[in-house]
């Protein structure tokens, strides 16, 4: 039988129970970002492991809340992240203990008592989880102090469907052929002679066959002949200033969790449909899509449900940057009222640009009228392109994202361009938001 308190007092009870030396029974609560090393003195944790270890606990706290309140599809979404990352681990880490892997099975211990044979290792079950909770109540690199009347009853031989094992060094080397495939797809095409070192073109010498060196002297190399310099060409004129420099696309995000080292940002995983083994990209373990990792401060704006499986904006050429520990890698585009200067412009509300729901991920999105030219790849932050263009970023009263020039002084004066284009995908879908009108974009 598990145990059936609440997860925080579940938790806690079994580490007071399992590590007296390191948890004192009259503490109310526990730092467990701080807590592995105590736990577990003889094991030592890398910078890395001990963010991935908060991260972790962060997940299981959404985890927690999205159980508390049966929001179904961001458990599913945790879940099957959870239980693909398991596939080629013995613990979250890898193989060393952690006070995550303890968090992890007070909380889903009483969800996997009551799950039917086939949610647990089905052809859609969490056999990985099950695995996991199983080792954890048993194994003594954790040693918990657990009666076997509370541990969870899992037969090891019921197994209903068997999953294909994921080989974790096919894995990487698929990865590495892909990154490199995608760097250099030229060197892949080549169908010349491979080049030997010292095997070059024998030279011709005067006055004689290929080699042959005049009486009394070496081989004496042919003068080659002075070419006269070409003028270098004009410079071509340069193009006019044009928010289509910015990079936009249709972004689908998988999944978002708070971040783990601060309380205003989220994480989100967002497929922006870029190829594989592109820069600043991952490969995603739960669905195999190449995604971007992308920190946006909306926690407290957007309610973290609104951010699960859903379709959004998304600015994909700014300089990445680091957000706490973490590399953020793209912008989720969204809208608030427009404030006074001084104000507090991130004082809220705050509604995410949506493009039609239909638009596939990684579809390029620009300003009616002013689509020409292709995105640079990556925008010089000294430059501020972003900064210059994003005044020009509003909602109109049908509730539409579209570019007003007229509030970006480096676009004024062109000819043809019209005063307000909507922000259109590009099979013509407008992006739109919720209910803000007149607001600022960015």
């Amino acid at each position: 039988m598990a145990i059936n308190s609440a997860p925080e007092s579940s938790l806690l009870s079994l580490l007071y129970r399992s590590y007296p030396a390191a948890v004192s029974p009259d503490a109310t609560e526990l730092d467990l970002h701080h807590a592995s090393p105590k736990i577990f003195p003889q094991t030592s944790f890398s910078v890395t492991e001990e963010a991935d270890i908060k991260q972790w606990l962060c997940t299981i706290s959404g985890l927690q809340g999205a159980l508390t309140k049966d929001e179904k599809t961001v458990i599913e979404s945790i879940l099957t992240q959870l239980n693909t990352h398991l596939a080629v681990r013995t613990t979250l880490l890898g193989a060393k203990p952690s006070v995550a892997d303890i968090a992890v099975y007070a909380l889903l211990a009483p969800v996997v008592e009551k799950w039917t044979p086939e949610e647990r290792t089905g052809e859609k079950g969490y056999h990985h989880i099950v695995r996991h909770v199983d080792f954890v109540q048993n194994s003594r690199l954790f040693a918990l102090q657990i009666p076997d009347e509370e541990k969870i009853a899992i037969d090891v031989n019921d197994v209903r469907f068997v999953p294909k094992p994921v080989d974790p060094k096919e894995e990487k080397e698929r990865k590495k052929k892909e990154k490199a495939a995608a760097q250099n797809p030229d060197a892949a095409a080549s169908t010349g002679k491979p080049l030997v070192v010292g095997q070059g073109k024998p030279e011709k010498a005067k006055g004689g066959e290929a080699g042959e060196a005049p009486a009394g002297g070496k081989p004496k190399k042919e003068k080659k002949e002075k070419k006269e310099k070409q003028p270098k060409p004009a410079p071509a004129p340069a193009a006019p200033p044009s928010p289509s420099i910015i990079d936009l696309r249709v972004g689908h995000i998988l999944r978002a969790i708070n971040h783990p080292n601060a309380d205003s940002l989220f994480v989100s995983t967002i497929d922006c449909g870029d190829a594989p083994g592109s820069e600043n990209t991952s490969l995603d373990e739960a669905t195999g899509k190449t995604v971007r990792t992308v920190c946006s401060g909306l926690n407290g704006l957007v309610p973290l449900e609104e951010m699960q499986d859903r379709k959004i904006v998304a600015v994909c050429n700014l300089k990445p940057v680091t957000m706490r520990g973490i590399k953020s890698c793209a912008m989720v585009l969204a809208a608030s009222p427009r404030v006074a200067e001084g104000e507090d412009s991130h004082a809220g509300p705050v509604e995410l640009v949506s493009p039609p729901a239909d638009a596939p991920a990684g579809q390029r999105i620009t300003f009616d009228g002013w689509s020409e030219g292709e995105p640079e790849k990556v925008l010089n932050p000294k430059k501020k392109v972003w900064e210059t263009f994003q005044p020009g970023f509003t909602t109109t009263e049908n509730l539409e994202v579209a570019f007003e020039s007229s509030a970006v002084p480096a676009v004024q004066g062109q000819e043809g361009k019209p005063a307000l284009g909507k922000l259109l995908t590009q099979s013509g879908g407008i992006c739109t938001v919720k209910s803000l009108k007149g607001a600022a974009v960015r």
